[in-house]
């Protein structure tokens, strides 16, 4: 028989319970919600961690319950989540849609720079870094976000220009829970790992986000703002549902 679960509280309002199943034990944040209507487990891809939504007049005792009738279900998911692949020598990671391959090469100079398959008779492409090992992983990372701050700015002024409109500020964020946002100052932020998607995909964030300028809703005004700037609304909510969650993987330790 499985231990029973043990729940602590932290210094903070959250707290969370200890579920032990075939040998593992799952740590599972609990959050209270008012407008939840039953329990609800969440395995987030992102952060790697579980989530037990509880009603606002369900009981700690009956968390205990549902939590530990779920462990095996827990324990499937949290094994399927994708392998983590950090920002080292020999990993591949997606730049604009093309896979490279992250090379360390100490005995040239110039820092970064990338060595694109037509140079290399048709292999795949290389990030070649020339910092010790232990600075790779920033360079490499430095070097996505600057590229992706450079495709995200040309595509929003491209954009804005045709609505007669500007962002106030454009913020790059390593976000878990959304690709871009548009406040109502209209100030725009993004995921810099939107640079590892298709070009297409962050063109339509830049889309989406600077529509948002226009409406800050996501009526039929709104979509259809979104539409007169880009054609690949479609296109990008299908790759960005079926793949987006994979690039939270890439830079991450393992």
């Amino acid at each position: 028989m499985p231990e029973p679960p043990k729940i602590r509280p932290r210094a903070s309002s959250t707290s969370y319970l200890d579920v032990s199943h075939a040998g593992e034990t799952y740590r599972i944040s609990l959050r209270r919600t008012a407008s939840a209507r039953r329990f609800t487990l969440r395995v987030r891809p992102a952060t790697e961690d579980v989530v037990l939504t509880i009603p606002s007049r369900g009981s700690l005792s009956e968390a205990k319950s549902f939590a530990l009738r779920h462990a095996a279900w827990i324990g499937a998911r949290l094994r399927r989540l994708p392998q983590k692949i950090p920002f080292e020598p020999g990993a591949i990671i997606p730049v604009r849609g093309i896979l490279h391959v992250i090379v360390h090469a100490p005995a040239r100079r110039g820092g970064l720079w990338i060595e694109p398959a037509e140079e290399l008779a048709g292999k795949t492409p290389l990030i070649c870094v020339a910092a010790d090992l232990p600075f790779i992983p920033r360079r490499v990372r430095d070097y996505l976000i600057r590229e992706a701050r450079r495709d995200i700015e040309a595509a929003v002024a491209a954009h804005a220009g045709k609505l007669g409109l500007a962002a106030r500020k454009i913020t790059l964020r390593d976000t878990v829970s959304r690709w871009g946002s548009c406040s109502s100052s209209g100030s725009l932020n993004f995921s810099w790992r939107l640079i590892m998607a298709p070009p297409y995909v962050l063109d339509y964030l830049a889309a989406h986000e600077t529509a948002h300028l226009l409406h800050l809703n996501h009526s039929s005004a709104f979509w259809a703002a979104a539409a007169r700037l880009t054609p690949h609304v479609e296109r990008a909510e299908a790759w960005l549902k079926a793949h987006g969650p994979g690039l939270l993987r890439f830079g991450r330790g393992a």
